[in-house]
């Protein structure tokens, strides 16, 4: 038996945060406080997630257990004839299912069957329930997003009637109570085809989406190998096609061929490096899609002679030109460890900040917009199909060290998330940071953005004036933003490379924090 040690667990929202710590304090599995945690930051972060979305969980133990659970819905049976691109927002853009919730039952099913987890699936949602009855004060993110997004809101029907807040007041969400309280009563797959999916499939249609209650009924999670690298002597893992998880370990594995060591953490020629890695291993994306619906790419992505002609292919002294799209997404990363060294690295997403921008009926469920991912080019690897699961941008992930759990991380930002990882894993890995030190590194974005439709490097400007220089000089293209800028997304850091006790963080740019069960007992 492994000795015992304190668990943790890591949230970008304090009191998603200490849900899950009180299920750890109460003998819970890292799994069942993962679920509580993704049911309040389901309520608490509407903006950014909901049980409207979708879930991507890593799973792993001490025992040599490792399992990727992809909790991600699928497009319609029943679609449109498409003569332009799927709408980003409205009914239009509801073209695939929700699985965040199934996934949350498919873990739990995991967590039973081999951690001895005995949480009632009623006990997970008690916290989230009361915070969408009672109300909390919603964040400075919750309201950055509803005023960025103000001139829109009135296109988006009856969104407003559910997500308005008064800055200061106590935010309820009676609707989504009602709903999570239909899931603690009946079951998860009341989502799917109990009450919960009753309403909501006369919610979708009464609005115009595609969705139906076969398509909700169809709904379910799939259990796959997590994809994996070798680096520096950790093994890294990710969740495997259609998620960009591979592009994350390429770059690694890019990165792999270089030094970084020898170089300090602030160098140009490190932030070159891992912009170029970036740029190699997202030429290769475009083919990564459904493997079940799509062809199997034409060679391994994480091969090591292709890594190691990518490596070859960087140019220390100059940049390779980039006119390539950024993509745009938000999420939440959370992770959890229990006192068995047990763990979960969960992201949950409805795509865009506020989905589809969709409350469906009188649920005060909000339905995502990831089915705008897919390609309407006929022929494309991603293109549009009935059942098809569209290329996911979520990519949460786990190292080991001597086949156990090691690091646990993940980070919000569509296509920023492999480029921010780039930075958090080698300051944590090549320079031997803290969680709270790797957090707060300078990052960068490639490409446009919302807030910039340039082709350009956003990079903080905590990286320091000369090395920005530095870095326009290589041919760069920089546009420095402010250091802890919103626009690089909330990271999250578990590190169990202490014997006694997990160090963890959540990121300065946000209000998230790491917990441990005994700091609220």
């Amino acid at each position: 038996m492994t000795a015992a040690r304190p668990g943790m667990v890591t949230s970008p929202h304090p009191l998603a945060s200490e849900a899950g710590a009180a299920i750890l304090a109460r003998g819970g599995t890292a799994i069942e406080a993962a679920v509580a945690i993704a049911a309040c930051l389901s309520v608490v972060m509407p903006h950014f997630c909901g049980i409207g979305g979708d879930a991507v969980w890593l799973v792993a133990d001490r025992q040599g257990r490792q399992r990727c659970f992809l909790g991600i819905g699928q497009a319609a049976e029943t679609l449109p004839v498409y003569k332009a691109a799927i709408p980003l927002r409205g009914p239009a853009s509801t073209v695939t299912s929700a699985c965040a919730v199934d996934s949350w039952g498919h873990a739990l099913a995991y967590s039973a069957a081999h951690w001895g987890g005995t949480r009632p699936f009623a006990d997970l949602l008690a916290p989230a329930i009361a915070l969408a009855r009672d109300g909390y004060v919603p964040s400075r993110s919750q309201h950055f997003w509803f005023d960025f997004r103000r001139d829109e809101i009135p296109q988006w029907g009856n969104f407003a009637d559910h997500f308005s807040a008064v800055p200061g007041a106590p935010f309820t969400q009676p609707g989504l109570a009602h709903s999570l309280s239909l899931l603690a009563e009946d079951g998860y797959r009341s989502f799917y085809d109990g009450r919960l999916g009753k309403l909501l499939a006369e919610g979708l249609a009464a609005a115009g989406s595609p969705l139906g209650a076969a398509d909700l009924a169809a709904t379910r999670t799939r259990e796959e190998t997590p994809a994996s690298l070798d680096y520096r002597g950790l093994t890294l893992l990710a969740p495997p096609a259609p998620t960009q998880g591979l592009s994350t370990l390429a770059i690694m594995g890019i990165l792999a061929h270089f030094d970084l060591a020898a170089l300090l953490p602030t160098s140009p020629l490190r932030y070159h490096l891992l912009v170029e890695a970036v740029k190699q291993a997202f030429l290769d994306r475009p083919l990564i899609a459904d493997p079940h619906r799509s062809e199997p790419a034409p060679w391994g992505f994480l091969d090591p002679q292709r890594l190691a002609a990518k490596a070859a292919a960087i140019d220390p002294e100059r940049a390779l030109d980039w006119p390539h799209p950024y993509q745009h997404g938000d999420t939440v990363f959370f992770a959890a460890t229990d006192e068995q060294g047990r763990c979960a690295s969960v992201l949950q997403s409805t795509y865009f900040d506020w989905g589809s921008g969709m409350a469906v009926g009188d649920t005060g469920i909000l339905w995502q917009n990831r089915g705008a991912a897919f390609s309407t080019v006929p022929g494309d690897r991603n293109e549009i199909q009935p059942g098809k699961r569209p290329f996911y941008t979520l990519n949460p992930g786990i190292a080991l060290k001597a086949g156990e759990p090691h690091l646990l991380y993940g980070t919000q930002g569509a296509d920023g998330q492999p480029q921010s990882l780039s930075v958090l894993l080698t300051g944590l890995i090549d320079y031997g940071m803290t969680p709270e030190e790797a957090l707060a590194q300078p990052r960068f974005l490639l490409g446009k953005t919302f807030s910039d439709s340039h082709d350009s490097l956003k990079i903080e400007a905590s990286l320091g004036e000369a090395a920005i220089e530095a870095l326009a000089a290589l041919g760069h293209e920089v546009a420095p933003l402010p250091a802890l800028s919103p626009i690089f997304g909330q990271a999250g850091v578990i590190g169990l490379g202490n014997a006694d006790s997990p160090q963890g963080a959540h990121d300065p740019r946000g209000e998230g924090k790491a917990v441990r069960p005994q700091a609220i007992r």
